[in-house]
Parts: structure tokens; C-alpha cells; sequence
């Protein structure tokens, strides 16, 4: 069994309070006031959330979101049935070579909202609950900057970046001397290859709801693999 000590951990539950009373934004402070779990609370009594965004680009400061995708689970179960995923009108251009990896195009987000418009529905999802992502570098940075520019007001929470996890297993499997002296290196940790690792079912990639779900889906094996239900919440949220 892995332990991994994350060193960005804060106390979580504390900062989400005092992040209740700064946030001039009625809708951010009633996202901070559901307030997150403690940070000895077990894995198997944590309600996730996995989120997935596909972008107009990989930089927050220039590219936009065009598209969420969501999924409540637990360490058992994956609510399908309450999935939400939303088309969001972009502040940028779709570029030809974003439009080859995610598919998505103008006549796709003709009519879309803007973010603001969703994100009463975005909050509701997210609040309460434990986000899980596949690399973190996108959903909470992106996330942050498009508020800062649309409400002027930023947003912060926890997440569990299911692609940290997969780093930190494989460069432990590739440690040592022997290893290196084998030209042993660490495997991918892209969403599908991980996911491949635990016999998991290959999905069409680049779709965010379907992302979210592999996502879900990769955390349960993780855990199962390498951890314990058991393990507190603070070994593995960011």
C-alpha cells in the first residue's frame, strides 16, 4: 500500500470558512459556506465529484472553457443519473488543431451560455463534495481565471488529481537501482494508458462528461489497488 504525503495540503475546512466571510460574491460565499470535509475523514465516506473541462486551449490565461462534464460518485458507485454537462460559449476563437482533439465545433456552441449563466448549477454540483480531476493544471486554474474576469472574483477548493496519483505509483515502481540500471522508466499517466493499467474499458477521449466518468472510474481503481478506504482524505487531495 502507497502513502503519499501531499506537502501543498492545507486545512481545508478552515480555509473554506475564512474564504465564506472574504468572498464578496453571494454565490461564492454560499459555495465556501457548504464548507469540504475534514482532512482525517475516510475515503469511504467522502461523496467526489469528477470534472472534466475540454478547452479552446491549455493556457487559462489566453484559452477558454467550451465544455464541462460532471459525475457524483463514490468510492462504490457512480451516479450516472446525475451527471449534468453544459456547452459554454468561449471568450476565444476555436482553433483548428483544439477542434481535432475535442471535436467540437462552432455549429456545436451556437446558442451556448456563458459561463456565468451555469454557474448557479456548477456551484450546486461542486459544493460539498471532494472534486477529482486528471491533471489538475486545467480545471481549477481555468476555472479561477474565467471567474476573475467574468465576476472579478476567483475561486479556490480542493481537488484529487487522479494523473499525481498515477505519477507518484509509477516513479515508485521505477525507483531503485536496479531499475535504473534497466533503463526502467515511469509509464504514461494519461487518463486512457492509466486506465488501461487497471483493466479498466477504453473510452473515446476528449468528451468531458465521458472524461469525468473515466475519471471516477480511475480513482475507484486506485484506491483499490493502492490504498484503503480507509485512508484519510488528506493523503490525496491538492
Amino acid at each position: 500500500m502507497y502513502n503519499f504525503i501531499n506537502k501543498e495540503v492545507l486545512n481545508w475546512s478552515a480555509f473554506l470558512k475564512l474564504k465564506a466571510q472574504l468572498s464578496k460574491d453571494e454565490r461564492l460565499k454560499k459555495f465556501y459556506d457548504v464548507g469540504t470535509y475534514h482532512d482525517d475523514t475516510k475515503l469511504q465516506d467522502i461523496e467526489f465529484v469528477a470534472l472534466d473541462f475540454e478547452t479552446t486551449g491549455l493556457d487559462p490565461k489566453k484559452n477558454s472553457i467550451i465544455s464541462i462534464g460532471l459525475v457524483p460518485f463514490t468510492l462504490k458507485r457512480i451516479y450516472c443519473n446525475q451527471a449534468k454537462s453544459w456547452f459554454i460559449n468561449p471568450k476565444d476563437k476555436l482553433q483548428e488543431d483544439s477542434i481535432i482533439i475535442h471535436g467540437i465545433t462552432h455549429s456545436d456552441l451556437k446558442g451556448a451560455p456563458d459561463l456565468r449563466r451555469i454557474l448557479d448549477q456548477l456551484l450546486d454540483q461542486l459544493a460539498g463534495k471532494v472534486v477529482v480531476v486528471h491533471y489538475r493544471n486545467i480545471e481549477r486554474p481555468f476555472l479561477d481565471l474565467h471567474l476573475r474576469a467574468l465576476i472579478k472574483e476567483g475561486i479556490v477548493f480542493p481537488v484529487v488529481d487522479t494523473m499525481q496519483i498515477e505519477s507518484n505509483i509509477q516513479r515508485k515502481l521505477a525507483a531503485g537501482f536496479l531499475n535504473r540500471l534497466r533503463g526502467k522508466k515511469p509509464a504514461s499517466i494519461r487518463l486512457g494508458q492509466s486506465r488501461t493499467r487497471y483493466n479498466l474499458p477504453t473510452y473515446q477521449p476528449h468528451d468531458a462528461l465521458t472524461d469525468a466518468i473515466a475519471t471516477a472510474e480511475l480513482l475507484q481503481a486506485q484506491v483499490g489497488y493502492h490504498f484503503s478506504p480507509d485512508t484519510p482524505i488528506k493523503d490525496l487531495w491538492l
